[in-house]
């Protein structure tokens, strides 16, 4: 629960905990055992990198500051002439070339985003510039729970014999919505890509998701945001309207910290009794990379040791919707994450929004 009364987020009891001398409900109709498997991934990020000691000179801060409360050392960010679509494409064709699967083969693109280039989406311009041409394309947006939302997305469609090939893309420019003068959160935020290709698992292959789980709770938009604030405009003596215009991001960090540290090791516990697996089964632990106090708590409460934690946070910061696929990349291209591995992953975040899946990489 948040503190001070304002928001309780109620234990979701939809199957008992396994525990001793506890009989496992069975899980929920259609949120476990998907035939959908992860099997290619890439990413992209901005040449652009600036780190704790750069930002001493912008707000009243230090690189132990920053790095001893968040993790975070580094961020990269986008510069004048560059767009998040870029990094999407870019993240797209290092996916497929990671999959062995060429862009005409693609049937869906999810683009899961809150900070758009084209406020009417991206995916379509996405699909098209990659060559997913047999493509429908949309965005989803569900903020830094956003990539995760699109992975179970788009299992449902692979799982029920929609589609046979997607991709999903995790991407957010963020920078281009903090408040560069206040220190708690311009710290924090980065710019980045990345994106996983998914395919329909055959009749006698394993299935790649082995157990999901989803929430949100509007009541905590208070605590993380980033508003609409429009200016009035005069239509003659007709009407008055707003011309566009959004807020930078607010966020109570301590409200947050309270949410994820509790909502977090839930919602994976829930994800790994829908897969039938245990903490001790896990082979990693794939966080939206936040900060690294809340990681370490996550991983404490379920029993699983810091080393089995994916982190790129040092480098990229919280980079939202693309932080997971960021991290996830880098892991299977350093060869830490390998064919057959089960991953633990959960997104959360504004909404408040938090979900997680069992994943069995490739």
């Amino acid at each position: 629960a948040f503190g001070g009364g304002r928001l309780h987020l109620e234990r979701h009891a939809t199957r008992s905990h396994h525990r001793s001398g506890h009989v496992r409900a069975a899980a929920p109709a259609g949120r476990s055992q998907l035939r959908s498997r992860l099997v290619g991934v890439g990413s992209c990020a901005p040449s652009l990198v600036v780190s704790n000691a750069d930002l001493e000179a912008i707000v009243d801060t230090s690189d132990e500051w920053i790095s001893k409360r968040t993790g975070i050392r580094r961020r990269h960010l986008l510069g004048p002439g560059e767009s998040l679509t870029g990094l999407a494409v870019t993240s797209v064709r290092n996916a497929l070339e990671n999959a062995g699967i060429g862009a005409e083969e693609v049937e869906l693109v999810i683009m899961a985003t809150s900070s758009p280039d084209d406020l009417f989406g991206d995916a379509a311009c996405i699909a098209r510039e990659v060559g997913a041409v047999n493509a429908v394309a949309f965005d989803l947006t569900a903020a830094c729970s956003g990539f995760l939302f699109g992975v179970n997305t788009a299992s449902q469609f692979l799982h029920n014999g929609a589609y046979k090939t997607a991709v999903v893309i995790g991407a957010d420019a963020l920078s281009r919505w903090v408040d560069w003068g206040d220190r708690n959160t311009c710290v924090l935020f980065g710019d980045g890509a990345g994106a996983v290709v998914m395919r329909a698992a055959e009749s006698d292959a394993e299935c790649g998701v082995l157990g999901f789980e989803m929430h949100s709770n509007g009541a905590g938009r208070c605590d993380l945001n980033l508003e609409y604030s429009g200016t009035e405009k005069d239509l003659a003596s007709i009407a008055q309207v707003t011309t566009g215009a959004y807020s930078p991001i607010a966020m109570n960090g301590k409200e947050v910290y309270k949410f994820a540290t509790s909502m977090v090791p839930q919602v994976l516990t829930e994800a790994m009794e829908s897969a039938e697996v245990t903490a001790d089964q896990i082979d990693w632990l794939l966080l939206h990379q936040a900060n690294i106090r809340i990681m370490e708590t996550v991983a404490k409460k379920l029993g699983i040791p810091m080393e089995k934690v994916i982190s790129n946070l040092d480098e990229y910061g919280n980079t939202s919707a693309g932080s997971i696929p960021l991290a996830l990349d880098a892991a299977v291209r350093e060869g830490k994450v390998k064919p057959g591995d089960l991953i633990a992953v959960a997104g959360f975040g504004a909404g408040l929004s938090w979900g997680s899946a069992v994943i069995r990489w490739g």
